[in-house]
């Protein structure tokens, strides 16, 4: 895959870190109308099916179904079915605010998988700034972490942050294999259908509420967090160190609780402030080359 402009690469950074941090929100919301396997399932299958696939249809040619089927399952029951299932009945045990915490664990977790796997660099700078954007999202989250965490609960927010960071070293490993609009729209597609018949064994259709708030909820979710979102996120991944990227992914809950106190009228705390400073200085620890790789690059 193609290296980004620099331009190119930080318009695709700030539009995945807004959509993926009003997400959280908006899935707040929809959840006020839908039950959580089939709202996980619809806007998967929606953003998936209907969106990314017809935009792939096009790009038939590039598909090579006989060579690259398995690729597509195991994209889409890693990012798919254990990320959002785990999330799912994981937020059923935990307080949000912990929960959150512990999944954005995933950039340090990614940090040191790319590393071993992708052969990615690794120096204590590095590590640190991934610690210190973890040490951040903790700090924002710290004022939801009330209530009784169970063991279970925090056992599902370690396996998806898990599912994340495996999710995304191998979307790196495959990104030149296979065609990036074709493995985001049959993961989504995938997994949406796996979602979904889970939640219609489990749950109840009649327990939708099919207002226009929802309609236009599922919708946005559908196409810009889902379908937009995660074609950003495997361009961006194949395009460039899956650690550095995934160090802007700690913004997403600082966007989340900055929509969440604006729209849905919660709480403004100090900790927002706090962990917005470790989280810049993280990626700018991530992110910065050292003397030595500046005088690499330049000779």
């Amino acid at each position: 895959m193609n290296q980004l402009s620099k331009d190119k690469t930080i318009l695709l950074l700030v539009f995945l870190v807004i959509m993926w941090g009003v997400n959280w929100p908006l899935t707040k919301i929809g959840l006020q109308y839908a039950p959580p396997l089939l709202f996980a399932g619809l806007r998967t299958f929606i953003g998936g099916m209907i969106i990314l696939l017809l935009l792939a249809l096009p790009r038939y040619k590039s598909l090579r179904l006989k060579e690259t089927w398995p690729i597509y399952l195991v994209s889409a029951f890693l990012n798919i079915m254990l990320y959002y299932g785990l999330m799912t009945f994981g937020l059923l045990y935990t307080p949000a605010g912990l929960f959150s915490a512990v999944v954005f664990l995933q950039p340090v977790l990614l940090g040191v998988f790319s590393w071993l796997w992708l052969g990615e660099s690794m120096y204590p700078r590095k590590m640190f700034g991934l610690v210190l954007g973890f040490l951040g999202v903790a700090v924002i989250c710290a004022f939801g972490i009330i209530g009784h965490a169970s063991v279970i609960g925090i056992g599902l927010a370690l396996g998806t942050a898990l599912s994340w960071a495996f999710g995304t070293v191998y979307m790196k490993r495959i990104s030149e294999r296979v065609d990036s609009l074709w493995v985001v729209s049959l993961q989504q597609t995938i997994g949406g259908l796996l979602l979904t018949g889970s939640g219609a064994f489990i749950e109840n259709w009649s327990d939708i509420v099919w207002n226009l708030s929802f309609i236009l909820n599922l919708l946005f979710i559908s196409i810009f967090v889902i379908a937009l979102g995660w074609l950003t996120y495997f361009v961006l991944i194949g395009s460039g160190e899956a650690s550095k990227v995934g160090a802007f992914t700690f913004l997403i809950p600082l966007i989340s609780n900055i929509t969440s106190v604006i729209f849905l009228h919660e709480q403004f705390t100090f900790n927002l402030v706090v962990g917005l400073v470790f989280i810049l200085f993280s990626i700018y620890l991530v992110n910065v080359k050292s003397r030595r790789e500046r005088s690499l690059i330049a000779s």
